[in-house]
């Protein structure tokens, strides 16, 4: 493994970084214990920096949906987009919300075989159809995820994670974005 973030586009000299970017950084840096390679990739671009981690942030925070849900999302699109960073970060913090070791890779695999609930299949299966052929989405998908017990918000949400991600998805195979080596080995120990 690199220990650059990226490989295609150069990494920003953090000192060079407006303010607020570096302020950003920083927080995250403290909360995790080390600098995740999306913040000082993204920061190649400081306005999208911000644009995509307030809509990351509104996500994450504002949402009905669980925590795990969202990363089961994640990991579910991210895996349908053949993601590594993604698949690897957001497996990470699956592992960790759910205390499950075999979660993510199984989500990331096959999310039809995972050891899940059907109302989670509903939602992974919804998220991967709207990441592999988005102009099929109908509103029979939607009836589906409610007769699950899933409200409008939360399949607004569920909808927005997988655009979100779909975006990050893109962008990480672009920019050759890499895992840091840390997130391979978060939550494995929990059973």
């Amino acid at each position: 493994m690199t220990e650059e973030p990226m490989t295609r586009f150069e990494v920003p000299d953090r000192e060079e970084l407006p303010a607020d970017v570096r302020e950003r950084i920083e927080e995250e840096t403290e909360r995790a214990g080390f600098t995740p390679n999306v913040f000082p990739a993204f920061a190649y671009r400081p306005g999208q920096f911000r644009a995509f981690f307030d809509y990351y942030d509104s996500l994450i925070e504002n949402s009905p949906l669980e925590r795990e849900e969202i990363e089961m999302v994640v990991v579910a699109v991210s895996g349908a987009n053949d993601c590594l960073y993604c698949v690897v970060a957001h497996g990470a913090l699956l592992r960790i919300y759910t205390e499950d070791p075999h979660l993510a890779e199984q989500l990331a695999t096959n999310h039809r075989s995972a050891d899940i609930s059907e109302a989670h299949r509903a939602m992974c299966d919804f998220a991967v159809k709207l990441t592999d052929s988005p102009a099929e989405i109908t509103e029979a998908d939607i009836e589906e995820l409610a007769t699950h017990g899933f409200s409008k918000g939360e399949i607004w949400d569920i909808g927005a994670v997988a655009a979100l991600f779909n975006l990050s998805n893109r962008m990480a195979h672009l920019i050759d974005m890499r895992p840091n080596e840390e997130f391979y080995t978060l939550g494995r120990g929990q059973e």
